[in-house]
């Protein structure tokens, strides 16, 4: 189990491909670099625009897991 804290939880539930990719670009620069949100999205396109939106963007997607129609991403801004 990675060891982070998380700062904040942002709650993207129920909004499509690319809301959360675009909320979090919105959100992200408002925290520390080094800090840790947890994401709530239930877009399963989320699983593989995290990651893609964290490697343009230089941000590192720490941990995802998926539970019962919802999936719970780890990013921490990382510049």
């Amino acid at each position: 189990m990675a060891e982070y804290t998380t700062l904040k939880t942002l709650d993207y539930k129920g909004l499509k491909c690319p809301m959360p990719i675009v909320k979090i670009s919105q959100e992200l620069p408002k925290i520390a670099v080094g800090e840790v949100v947890e994401v709530l999205t239930t877009d399963p396109g989320s699983l593989s625009d995290f990651p893609a939106w964290a490697k343009t963007t230089g941000n590192a997607i720490l941990e995802t897991k998926q539970e019962s129609g919802l999936i719970k991403i780890y990013v921490k801004r990382q510049k």
